[in-house]
């Protein structure tokens, strides 16, 4: 392996030794809720049909609601990505009800959900829900003065995104999050504090309901899937919240009780009690990553010796060519279609065209190596996953290649190593 890369492991070894103690707490938080539950074979039959009394299903979200520290939890299937979950979330406003979102405008594709972007009749403004947004600061960190301002006993939700999103603040940290639930239960006691926890969980030792938020969802094809969930999302928080979300999810009264698990459950609880060890291998990709890329002249967000809260390293290129070279050498060094060029295309949810970098074996997956961008100044590449820290290691060998076919002095960087 070209020397730059062995260079870099050597300088990262002492910032993963407290990764690699976060990940054996985690491995042992989730292995003792699969006791406490008492998880057993006679979950792993199937369901068909209405799937009362679905044993796995009940498995399934007893070991969520214990590890993510909710008094329930519903992780189904059904739910077909990240911004489905959440949507399902901030559908428990009314008419004349007021979100406020806390970390700066959200995701993308959350933007169209709410209704600040798009032109959907079921987006939440459109449906007649206040909205405001609370900007970070310049450093891109939580503005507390401006959130103990915008907040009031009228706000019915605050929305936090934990992750960063396709933008080049920092990801939010669970210390921030325990700051910002003080400051708005000061304010408004009975205001659901909801965060957006893709990419985060199982990074740091707590999850956002152990620092007071009422409301967490996320996607199980990224963190908490641990590569083997081949669909769905997870919500966990408040018993009355999320049983709340059931009937939004399913029907009224019905709620959760019903829905088929289509024979999922061995997979959703085979990675989820994964799901540690491999977030604990995507984050030492990320640090490699985020070293090598800055040796390299490229300004990295976080970079290497920074405390991390999610998975995604942001990697800035000088312009459009090398960043589409760089999803080039990530695809290629994927296992499922690395034959494949990976081009700009539209995307739903997305006004700019979208590059994905990812042949993984499944489909959009980002706990796998994966790599994705909007095609937008600045160019910002986002890498996350990576199920071996061998694999990403020889992704960013692959992608160093490709990039030294546009970039002169990468070129002969690596002619020299």
């Amino acid at each position: 392996m070209m020397r730059i890369i062995e260079e870099a492991r050597q300088r990262i070894a002492e910032a993963y030794r407290e990764i690699e103690e976060i990940t054996l707490l985690n491995q042992e938080k989730v292995l003792k809720a699969f006791h406490e539950e008492r998880v057993s074979s006679d979950c792993f039959g199937d369901s068909t049909g209405y799937a009362y009394h679905d044993l796995g299903r009940q498995a399934v979200e007893a070991v969520y609601a214990n590890v993510f520290r909710g008094e329930a939890a519903l992780v189904r299937p059904q739910i077909a990505s990240g911004t489905h979950a959440i949507s399902v979330c901030l559908a428990l406003l009314e008419p004349g009800e007021e979100l406020v979102s806390i970390s700066g405008a959200p995701y993308d594709t959350l933007q169209m959900v709410i209704g600040v972007r798009g032109t959907s009749r079921r987006s939440l403004t459109a449906r007649g829900v206040k909205y405001r947004e609370v900007p970070l600061t310049p450093e891109g960190a939580l503005d507390y003065e401006a959130i103990a301002e915008a907040v009031s006993e009228s706000t019915t939700m605050v929305a936090l995104q934990r992750s960063r999103g396709y933008s080049w603040r920092p990801p939010i940290t669970i210390a921030q999050i325990r700051e910002a639930v003080r400051v708005v239960k000061q304010k408004a006691p009975n205001c659901i504090f909801f965060v957006d926890n893709c990419y985060g969980e199982f990074v740091e030792l707590c999850e956002p309901l152990e620092v007071g938020a009422d409301l967490i969802a996320g996607s199980l094809i990224k963190n908490p899937g641990g590569s083997l969930a081949i669909s769905g999302g997870y919500i966990v928080g408040r018993r009355e919240l999320v049983e709340l979300c059931a009937e939004i999810l399913t029907a009224p009264h019905i709620g959760g009780r019903i829905g088929s698990m289509f024979g999922l459950t061995r997979q959703l609880l085979h990675g989820l009690f994964l799901a540690p060890h491999v977030v604990g291998e995507a984050l030492y990709g990320a640090l490699l990553a985020a070293d090598v890329f800055a040796r390299l002249g490229y300004a990295v967000s976080p970079q290497s010796h920074e405390k991390r809260t999610d998975i995604v390293q942001a990697i800035r290129f000088a312009n459009k060519q090398e960043l589409l070279a760089f999803c080039k050498g990530i695809q290629m060094a994927a296992p499922i279609d690395a034959h494949y060029l990976p081009i700009p295309s539209e995307m739903p949810g997305y006004d700019d065209q979208v590059i994905m970098a990812g042949g993984t074996f499944i489909q959009g997956s980002s706990i796998e190596l994966s790599a994705d961008a909007p095609i937008r100044e600045p160019y910002i590449g986002y890498l996350q996953g990576g199920m071996s820290r061998q694999h990403v290691q020889l992704g960013i060998a692959y992608a160093l290649h490709a990039l030294a076919e546009v970039n002169q002095q990468v070129k002969i960087l690596l002619e020299e190593a």
